[in-house]
């Protein structure tokens, strides 16, 4: 499927706001995706897709997920939208024909985040939170740091917001986004240490 192809199945399939939101946070990615050198096409057909799941009615994604072989753990039972990362995975290559397992994992990947997140899955999880039409307490903020921040100090800035609003709401907390931001934090702390290390060897060597 060319671009435009997939744009207007996707269009036939999803409500209007929800393909808005998907336009916005493919334009979003790519502009991110230029800004950190990655395949900027990637993450346009990454951002367009990453909610082509959403098609389907929360009710019936345990079902889609249990047709496909996908893992159902405890929290995803408890909230079945969930799974529409996860499907929508599987769902580029039966519907849109996107055979690339890069865009397949950030789509994946793009709700609950998880471990060794590429840059790629980084970006479109990012996109998905401040793409225009996104309007909550914060989302300037996290627009900003997207203008200067290195893309860990995103990720982290937006894990943590994405953290509290859940604790707030009382929701479970999905364990893949606190794996995601402990990773990132440690990897921070790591390099700092090391910094602190070399810096005093050369005092030392002074």
């Amino acid at each position: 499927m060319t671009l435009e192809q997939m744009q207007a199945e996707l269009e036939a399939r999803l409500k209007p706001s929800r393909f808005r939101h998907s336009l916005g946070v493919s334009e979003t990615a790519v502009k991110l995706s230029h800004r950190f050198g990655v395949d900027e096409e990637k993450a346009r057909v990454a951002g367009l897709l990453h909610d082509c799941a959403r098609e389907f009615r929360n009710e019936a994604m345990v079902e889609e997920a249990e047709k496909r072989g996908i893992a159902i753990g405890e929290v995803e039972r408890s909230m079945p939208l969930l799974l529409h990362a996860n499907i929508g995975a599987v769902r580029v290559r039966e519907i849109y024909g996107v055979e690339d397992p890069a865009i397949s994992q950030a789509i994946a990947r793009h709700t609950v985040g998880g471990a060794q997140m590429t840059p790629l899955d980084k970006i479109i999880w990012y996109a998905d939170m401040i793409e225009p039409n996104r309007d909550f307490p914060g989302v300037d903020k996290l627009r900003e740091l997207a203008k200067t921040a290195s893309l860990d100090e995103m990720m982290l800035a937006g894990l943590s917001h994405s953290i509290i609003f859940v604790v707030k709401k009382g929701h479970l907390v999905h364990p893949a986004t606190v794996l995601a931001r402990n990773e990132i934090l440690l990897g921070q702390m790591k390099r700092k240490d090391a910094e602190a290390e070399q810096a005093k060897k050369a005092k030392k060597e002074d």
